[in-house]
């Protein structure tokens, strides 16, 4: 099997998903049907995310990954026509300008357009001078509207979602380019891991539940429908990049602290030691703006040891950049943890 390459077609498959946090319907059904036909019995918790067991027994673990992304909202309907957004999750303004994007009513219609200034010709206005907010942003549909009682006859009006185009690109030297990569890179490594144990190639040395969530992005997504007997869980969501820290896109990253606080020094610990002793490309780094589905469970109240690792992301919450060495290391760290030292 060439992993690395399997990683990169699942995780180009499932960025192309529409997934804004609270409209995650279509990637829950497409990665339940993928767990399905490796052998496994996903089941729906009634927060919407997915729980599958995984098989071992003895020292439950649960994997999560979130499929939720950021996406928006529609907040009104202009005079003119056009659509004044509310986000879903967080991200600058300015990263999602001239973005094309998909809105679905809630009739089932799905209407393309682009997100705008609201004066965004550079003939007519100073657009640099113009700040990049909810007032001055708009989506402008591909349809000939005019005036809001236009667009109300398309079935567009207050809470229909949107969703961005992640214009996902896998290049020859192997990076891929997409929005969404947080958390989809990592949900594919999930799955990964399911083919891999559904193929006889790990042996579990403690039960494994993974865990897919659908609330992440805003902030609760791991607070809820956790299996009982778990004694540790293991978020796996995007490695940061950036200014002061290790971690390149080729690298599994291995968070120490967030912004909540320390992860569990005996896991993190261990964690630190198999990728050294096997030999993989990572990086142990301190996140100083984020915070995971471990900690929205331990926030909740669980009882649970929990840790944080995952492939390298460049420019977080815009237009980011993986690749699938750090895919992959992600995927062998993985591996290791369920297949080695039992808590």
């Amino acid at each position: 099997m060439d992993w690395k390459a399997w990683l990169g077609e699942s995780c180009l498959r499932l960025v192309n998903i529409p997934s804004p946090s609270g409209f995650t319907g279509a990637i829950r059904a497409q990665v339940s049907g993928e767990l399905e036909a490796m052998g496994f019995a996903p089941a729906k918790t009634n927060k919407g995310s997915l729980l599958c067991a995984l098989g071992g027994s003895g020292a439950p673990l649960i994997l999560a990954a979130h499929l939720d992304t950021l996406g928006a909202m529609v907040r009104s309907v202009k005079a003119n026509g056009h659509i004044r957004l509310t986000q879903i999750g967080g991200y600058a303004w300015n990263s999602v300008e001239n973005e094309n994007c998909r809105l679905f009513t809630r009739d089932g219609r799905e209407l393309s357009g682009t997100i705008y200034l609201s004066q965004p010709a550079a003939h007519v206005a100073d657009v640099a001078a113009q700040k990049r907010d909810d007032t001055t942003l708009e989506l402008v549909l591909d349809e000939r509207v005019k005036s809001a009682e236009e667009l109300k006859t398309l079935g567009v009006e207050t809470g229909c979602f949107v969703a961005f185009e992640p214009r996902a690109v896998l290049t020859p030297s192997g990076y891929i380019k997409s929005r969404h990569l947080d958390d989809k890179a990592s949900a594919a490594v999930l799955l990964g891991l399911a083919k891999a144990v559904s193929l006889g190639e790990i042996a579990l040395s403690r039960k494994v539940y993974l865990l897919l969530t659908v609330q992440e992005e805003i902030g609760h997504g791991g607070a809820a429908g956790l299996p009982e007997d778990a004694v540790e869980i293991l978020s796996v969501d995007m490695g940061c990049v950036g200014e002061d820290l290790g971690c390149d896109e080729t690298m599994v990253s291995i968070c120490v602290k967030d912004s909540v606080g320390p992860y569990d020094y005996e896991m993190t610990s261990r964690l630190i030691a198999l990728a050294k002793e096997k030999g993989l490309a990572y990086a142990a780094d301190v996140y100083p703006r984020y915070s995971s589905d471990a900690d929205a469970a331990l926030r909740a109240g669980h009882d649970l040891r929990h840790g944080l690792i995952g492939p390298g992301v460049f420019a977080s919450h815009g237009y980011e950049r993986a690749h699938t060495e750090g895919l992959w290391n992600t995927f062998a760290l993985l591996k290791a943890f369920v297949s080695g030292i039992t808590a």
